[in-house]
């Protein structure tokens, strides 16, 4: 069995939030895998299923980013799941907008989220992909500019297809393992951050 983890805030109001991507990339593997948040636990809404005769749990926390890290170490103590079988989506200012980056352990990064999980679990090392929303545009305020919106049309489309190729390394990661999905599409990313 394998747990994937969306990052994001509850609540209509940030729906739409950069701080949200992992919320969107996890609606879209749901849709993927014909599953539904029907599911609530541990602070979560979640989803189970099997794919291709594995066995996957999808979780999207309720708690507000910096109290993540309990709904994660809920999740993997009540399944019985390793760490190294937990792979967290989340959005990184760090990267552009059009990139994504699967690692297959690292640091918080800034992240408020990732601080959480690592120190409830006490380890780094469990995989992250991390969906880039800079728009390499001047940001005054960083906690004003993760909880808004993309407005352009060109910066939304973008985001869509990020949307798209982060579910498809989603679903490389469960199926094969995190070297397989760093290989196939973190180049791809940035080829989409390049718009070529």
């Amino acid at each position: 069995m394998k747990i994937i983890v969306g990052l994001g805030n509850p609540g209509l109001g940030y729906k739409n939030t950069k701080h949200n991507a992992g919320f969107w990339v996890l609606d879209k593997v749901a849709r993927l895998l014909k599953s539904t948040f029907n599911k609530r636990k541990f602070n979560a809404k979640w989803a189970q299923g099997k794919y291709k005769n594995r066995s996957f749990i999808l979780v999207k926390p309720l708690t507000y980013m910096n109290l993540c890290g309990c709904t994660v170490r809920n999740f993997a103590d009540y399944f019985k799941v390793k760490f190294e079988d937990i792979l967290i989506v989340y959005d990184d200012i760090n990267l552009n907008l059009g990139s994504i980056r699967l690692k297959a352990q690292g640091g918080a990064g800034g992240h408020n989220g990732m601080r959480s999980i690592i120190d409830i679990l006490n380890t780094s090392d469990f995989a992250r992909l991390r969906f880039g929303i800079d728009t390499q545009r001047a940001h005054k305020d960083l906690s004003k500019y993760v909880l808004s919106a993309f407005k352009s049309k060109e910066d939304v489309r973008v985001k869509d297809q990020t949307v798209d190729l982060a579910a498809e390394a989603v679903l490389d990661w469960f199926n094969k393992d995190i070297n397989f999905a760093m290989n196939r599409h973190n180049e791809r990313g940035r080829k989409i951050s390049n718009h070529e």
